[in-house]
């Protein structure tokens, strides 16, 4: 499948898959080869420079093990080898360097590279890279050290500490075969397991008071009330399900409701009234919390929280409405993307046609926010952070930019193919279908 040269490059673009693809053609332009193989530049545009303070040029936040994945996934919706050859490039470079990460965590370091060269070795058929992904999970977890209860890495119990290395670990074991990973994970998870609510230290976060608490995902206690439920559906212990437990009741407690609408505060007690709605912070990726308890329990409480964060979402009105939580942001982390993220997974979880038509509606938002002025290819423009909104940039990155874009406009493309349904690539934090299609669209015999 090859672009239409024919037609103008908006009418291109009128596809999830096309903007994909366009997408991929301006990461292309930040490709930078060396011996080892391949890395891409934050931001190629001239002068540019990335969002991220500090560059992570290996990481799966905004770095070559995303943009890895990236590739995998746009290869396996366009048939295009040529999109392989572009991930098998980045792949040997972390297979090549990955010893020289310092950082262990899922999304700034070394765990988020093991699942990236997990992915690409099965990909690609390559036993080298299943080799270093199997080395450098082992060094992770050969780096654990004892602390008060259990093993663990950072101290942080957050997604962005040891939950993220826990979560990591666990997929490494079952894609690579390695049981030991899966016991370094749970002895870690129970000492998770024992915190009176999991989740987010004190006033550990840049901007936060020293007293405030996060209720949200990647550095609060919904991300860790999600790994607590994970490791029960492994195990089937009621010491992980008591613990995801209180940290679901306690992001319920914080939360404001509104008839069956619910949103999320930032942090408490300050940041009552912020409602952040993305991934990082918000209903986004609080709902994957919910979700992950519903799928491992059975019990529709749970789900009728998700419902609740998916229609405090729409009753927003963004995207096409700026709120303080979502400001000019198109990115998996804060933005779009991780609510496209939501919405094609709750279609494929529900099969509920409304949610399938909002996943439509944020696509379209998406595409039409993508520039190309240069007919170089799709990147987005955003103020990354929400307190400096004259910094605006443009990223390669999965998390941060154009490869995380791309990746969940190609889960909704998948979505919207029943008949060549196909696995997409979801990081382990996400508790949706990985085939993005109610069960009923996969086994229904009607025509084409």
């Amino acid at each position: 499948m090859g672009l239409d040269k024919t037609r103008s490059p908006r009418e291109r673009a009128e596809t999830p898959l096309t903007a994909a693809i366009l997408a991929g053609r301006w990461i292309r332009t930040a490709a930078r080869d060396d011996a080892a193989g391949r890395t891409w530049a934050a931001n190629p545009d001239a002068r540019g420079r990335s969002a991220l303070a500090a560059p992570e040029p290996a990481s799966l936040y905004a770095g070559a093990a995303g943009i890895v994945l990236f590739f995998l996934e746009l290869a396996a919706a366009t048939g295009h080898e040529a999109y392989l050859e572009d991930a098998a490039a980045g792949a040997r470079r972390l297979a090549a360097t990955w010893r020289e990460q310092q950082d262990l965590t899922l999304y700034h370091g070394l765990t988020g590279t093991v699942v990236a060269l997990a992915e690409a070795g099965w990909a690609l058929g390559d036993e080298r890279l299943e080799s270093a992904a199997r080395a450098a999970a082992e060094h992770v977890v050969r780096s654990a050290r004892p602390l008060p209860g259990g093993p663990g890495w950072t101290g942080d119990p957050a997604q962005r500490g040891d939950g993220g290395i826990v979560l990591g670990l666990l997929r490494a074991a079952a894609a690579l075969g390695v049981p030991g990973h899966e016991e370094i994970a749970v002895e870690a998870g129970e000492r998770i397991a024992g915190l009176a609510v999991p989740g987010h230290r004190f006033g550990d976060c840049p901007d936060l008071p020293t007293d405030a608490v996060t209720p949200g995902f990647l550095a609060g206690t919904a991300g860790t009330a999600f790994l607590l439920a994970r490791l029960y559906g492994l195990t089937g212990e009621p010491r992980f399900l008591e613990a995801a437990n209180r940290g679901a009741g306690f992001v319920r407690e914080v939360s404001v409701l509104s008839e069956r609408c619910a949103l999320v505060p930032h942090h408490v007690p300050q940041g009552r009234g912020l409602h952040y709605l993305g991934f990082c912070s918000g209903s986004a990726g609080v709902a994957r919390m919910f979700q992950e308890l519903h799928r491992v329990t059975g019990e529709r409480g749970h789900l009728e929280w998700v419902e609740r964060l998916a229609g405090g979402i729409v009753r927003s009105g963004v995207p096409e409405r700026r709120t303080p939580g979502f400001w000019n942001t198109a990115c998996q982390c804060c933005g779009s993307a991780g609510l496209l993220e939501l919405f094609t997974g709750l279609w494929a979880e529900t099969g509920d046609e409304t949610y399938l038509g909002y996943a439509r509606r944020l696509a379209r938002h998406l595409i039409g926010a993508a520039t190309d002025h240069d007919g170089r290819g799709f990147r987005w423009y955003q103020a990354y952070r929400r307190l400096r909104p004259g910094e605006v940039s443009a990223d390669t990155g999965y998390m941060v930019g154009a490869a995380g874009i791309g990746s969940a406009l190609l889960h909704l493309d998948a979505a919207l193919r029943p008949r060549d349904a196909r696995r997409v690539i979801l990081l382990p934090d996400n508790p949706f279908p990985s085939i993005p299609v109610p069960a009923a669209h996969l086994t229904d015999p009607g025509p084409r």
